[in-house]
């Protein structure tokens, strides 16, 4: 829990009105509970004197307490996400499956709105656990890369949020078989086969059990493996809904960028360059390319001089990326990043590079503070 003094919420206080939020001692011992009334101002400036806290949880939303987090709190929250959306998931079917994502999924959009180059981030360098948690972390990367390109196209705000959500519960009949198959580096047998070919509809019956009734989320759900010429599944549509056709470029782009057994993953600007060969011209994967650039954060480029580093920061231009440098030319670790403007020659991006080539492990923290 995260306390603020109760003096910092003087504002929020009304003598002889009910409390909005409970009031603990400075050692957090419950002492008035929420709704008590306070019958004077004697007695709330006893309770300023007193030390009294308040547990911020209480006061704020969640879009709130992540708007006004510290930065260097942001790698923390974007963890917890991960995990309580894990969670979550795994508990669809359930009863109060939907009031549970609405609580998990909402810090998430926050975090998002927050700081879209961290955002981007947690798409390219893997949560956690990557081939153990490939089912979940795969369905929040694509739920990111559709609240961030849904907002490039324009969509409104009930769209957006509802292929946000449709992403993030595309799989929920198969996080499991997932993670199988991540770590399996052979073609999926013949039962493997069957149960991929049918999640899309056992995740809408998944749903449905959890009270799920939005039918434009659910036919998403059913749809995002459709493709225009009739040759997806599990009905072989050609007439497509927009979030569904969204959600499809979302989830073969995020899998191009994440590592499977006896598969690295594929480079950013190539991830792109397959998509935009594979449709040229087509809006949602024009809008995509446009949100990652050719160098999103989390990316390892080379510059001209010689240097290695990773890209904290997408620049004004999509081949002018902030760089935080990490070795020297001659390949030794630097004591500390550099940041680097690559819209200079001599620090321009040369080429882009397979984390391996990079012998300093990159946190989250280290990339926030570069971020400053």
């Amino acid at each position: 829990m995260a306390y603020a003094p109760l003096a910092a919420l003087r504002d929020r206080i009304t003598v002889g009105a009910p409390l909005p939020f409970n009031v603990r001692d400075a050692d957090g011992t419950l002492l008035l509970a929420r709704e008590q009334v306070l019958r004077d101002k004697r007695e709330l400036d006893s309770l300023f004197e007193r030390g009294t806290l308040v547990d911020l949880d209480e006061v704020y939303t969640p879009a709130e307490r992540i708007a006004t987090a510290p930065r260097e709190e942001l790698p923390r929250l974007w963890e917890e996400c991960f995990d309580r959306v894990d969670d979550v998931l795994r508990r669809c079917g359930h009863a109060h499956f939907r009031e549970a994502l609405d609580d998990a999924s909402a810090p998430v959009a926050a975090l998002v709105e927050r700081d879209p180059d961290l955002a981007l981030f947690q798409v390219l360098r893997a949560h956690a656990n990557p081939l153990v948690q490939y089912g979940v972390n795969h369905s929040m990367h694509t739920a990111i890369v559709c609240r961030l390109v849904a907002q490039r196209l324009g969509w409104d705000a009930d769209s957006t949020q509802r292929v946000f959500k449709a992403a993030l519960t595309m799989n929920v009949s198969m996080l499991e078989l997932q993670g199988t198959l991540a770590f399996q580096g052979t073609p999926p047998t013949r039962s493997q086969r069957e149960q991929i070919l049918s999640h899309p509809q056992r995740s809408v019956e998944m749903l449905r059990q959890s009270g799920i009734t939005d039918r434009e989320w659910l036919d998403a759900v059913l749809q995002h493996h459709e493709t225009p010429d009739g040759a997806g599944y599990p009905q072989g549509l050609t007439e497509i809904g927009d979030l569904a056709q969204l959600i499809r470029r979302a989830d073969i782009y995020t899998a191009k960028l994440s590592p499977r057994a006896g598969r690295e993953a594929i480079s950013a600007d190539r991830a792109g360059r397959e998509m935009f060969m594979s449709e040229p011209g087509h809006p949602m994967v024009a809008a995509m390319v446009k949100e990652f650039g050719l160098y999103p954060p989390g990316c390892f480029v080379m510059l001209a001089s010689g240097e290695i580093g990773m890209v904290v920061k997408r620049g004004p231009a999509v081949n002018n990326p902030v760089v935080a440098v990490m070795t020297t030319a001659k390949g030794e670790p630097c004591p500390e990043p550099i940041r680097r403007d690559t819209s200079f020659p001599a620090y321009a991006v040369k080429s882009v590079l397979p984390a391996r080539h990079l012998p300093v492990r990159v946190q989250q923290e280290m990339m926030v503070q570069l971020l400053v």
